[in-house]
């Protein structure tokens, strides 16, 4: 889910919608009669998550949709588009070049369902998952099959995959709900023990560090899928409950004393600790608590509270801490490669040789 998704139609949606409306599905009726199909704006481009606006126009943005048909049929439907498609419509080209291919062509992507989304996630999502499989989700690659307006899904293909993609399985999720809990527990510490040796820089840093953690935290949270770091804190803005915990994280963020920040990030992590109790999930009172005789702020034993709730075998033994490829790396060549995320997933959560 994403909060996106509850908002009116953006610009670039409404202007999709009504290009396959008034163009393209007359085409397609007219030259393929009979031929089942999905169509819908997925992919990337800020208007997917319906966060566009009139910067978003300076490029690659446009007459852009999804056309998921048969695998034998693809070819076919693309060439049809190609010849008969006329060269704008509203005054917007129908083809054009993007960055990602600079020729003058039709930006409506022929794919199949499985190809589409094997090429958007890296797994195949036409399927159940398995638990690596989900961990090598990131939000944005499920936002950009997700997010965007399906105008039409006559053989429903593309509808039962969303529905698929919905959210994580229960102990999934309370395995990456501790993943980021023990990633707070890890360095919360850290920030007031920098600070008093006088490293401002380095306590700033991690001050930064684990408010993202707090945030990715909050959409675990709310069920929602978080888009990349261009939306991240839009995104996060959005979020009905979670979002209470940004007033702190800024208090953390703009601190000029170590005192202050840690404060802050405090503060934050208490607003989400009850937002755990509150939708029914194991939690700890209080939050943090004084890390061992030191005068810094530790953390509950929240991780262990919520890993003790796992019953499914196979998540449970997952290495503790370890969790999806976008709370195992924030490296945006990675994170973008479905194929390469499955791989460096697959490899973490393989028992170690000792």
């Amino acid at each position: 889910m994403t909060a996106a998704q509850h908002e009116p139609e953006s610009f670039g949606q409404a202007l999709s919608r009504a290009y396959y409306e008034d163009v393209v599905a007359p085409t397609v009726a007219r030259r393929l009669p009979g031929l089942r199909y999905a169509a819908a704006r997925l992919g990337s481009g800020s208007d997917v998550l319906g966060l566009d606006d009139e910067t978003s126009q300076d490029h690659d943005f446009g007459l852009r949709l999804t056309l998921l048909t048969p695998d034998d049929q693809g070819g076919e439907v693309a060439a049809v588009l190609e010849t008969d498609l006329p060269k704008d419509y509203r005054g917007w080209p129908t083809r054009f070049p993007t960055t990602w291919s600079p020729e003058g062509a039709v930006r409506v992507e022929v794919s199949s369902v499985a190809d589409f989304l094997q090429f958007r996630l890296g797994v195949d999502a036409t399927a159940d998952l398995s638990v690596a499989d989900w961990l090598a989700l990131t939000g944005q690659a499920v936002l950009e099959v997700t997010a965007g307006p399906v105008f039409a899904d006559t053989a429903g293909d593309l509808t039962a995959a969303r529905t698929r993609l919905g959210w994580y399985p229960h102990d999934v999720w309370l395995h990456l709900l501790a993943c980021d809990w023990a990633q707070l527990g890890e360095e919360l510490p850290f920030i007031g023990r920098s600070g008093s040796r006088g490293d401002d820089l380095g306590s700033r840093v991690l001050a930064g560090r684990l408010v993202q953690v707090g945030m990715h935290l909050g959409f675990l949270l709310e069920r929602c899928w978080p888009p990349y770091s261009k939306w991240f804190g839009i995104a996060f803005a959005r979020l009905p409950r979670a979002s209470a915990a940004a007033p702190a994280f800024r208090v953390a963020l703009a601190a000029d004393d170590w005192h202050e920040r840690e404060m802050g990030l405090a503060e934050g992590l208490a607003v989400l600790g009850r937002l755990q109790g509150e939708i029914g999930l194991p939690a700890v009172e209080p939050v943090t608590v004084p890390f061992f005789d030191r005068p810094f702020q530790g953390l509950a034993d929240i991780s262990q509270a919520l890993l003790s709730a796992v019953t499914d075998a196979e998540v449970r033994a997952l290495p503790s801490g370890v969790g999806s490829a976008e709370q195992i790396s924030g490296t945006t060549k990675l994170l973008v490669d479905g194929a390469r995320r499955a791989r460096v997933v697959r490899a973490a959560i393989k028992p170690s040789r000792r």
